[in-house]
């Protein structure tokens, strides 16, 4: 991808995202090449119908309850899936990332109110990195690394980026397609 052509597209990514979501708290776990229907399989999760009191009791109320923990939302986009949980960090766990990034890679992220967004890099199985800093700009010790470059201040465009997702519009991290509920 040329220069111009991954401006245009980090300019479409940003549009489309619109800045969501929001705040802090939330996690997510972008995955090149599956669909929702594969992160069901891969993950032995159930397909569960949410509710609206449901999602506003484990968002503002009891977000550590059981229930609340074990459910995520997926949604598949061009390029891949979004695994997201609007109010802890289970999308960004690592056993769950190394699980869905056999044979592709994911990169996760969970907006920690009291440290700021922590990123890491799954591929086939494996952690490769973590502790990373997504839309945090870039690193005195990577100078070249252009999507940092281009991602500084859009940590979700950056997820997306790094693992070639082109959403086309926020709906994934707002209103995802499923819930599923994960084995305890």
């Amino acid at each position: 991808m040329g220069d111009d052509e991954a401006v245009r597209e980090r300019d479409r990514l940003v549009t489309a995202l619109a800045g969501l979501p929001a705040g802090d708290g939330y996690s997510l776990g972008c995955v090149a090449g599956l669909d929702a229907e594969e992160v069901v399989r891969r993950l032995g999760a159930r397909p569960i119908d949410v509710t609206a009191d449901e999602l506003r009791l484990w968002g503002e109320i009891d977000p550590f309850s059981a229930e609340a923990e074990s459910t995520v939302g997926v949604s598949t986009v061009p390029g891949g899936c979004v695994v997201l949980q609007p109010w802890g960090f289970a999308a960004a766990d690592n056993t769950l990332l190394n699980r869905l990034s056999e044979g592709t890679v994911a990169y996760g992220m969970y907006a920690n109110p009291k440290s700021g967004n922590q990123g890491g890099v799954h591929r086939d199985g494996v952690t490769e990195a973590w502790d990373l800093h997504p839309g945090g700009g870039v690193d005195d010790d990577e100078p070249d690394d252009v999507l940092a470059a281009l991602y500084e201040d859009e940590p979700v465009a950056y997820c997306c980026a790094f693992v070639g997702l082109k959403p086309t519009d926020h709906r994934a991290f707002t209103s995802p397609d499923r819930w599923l509920r994960l084995p305890s």
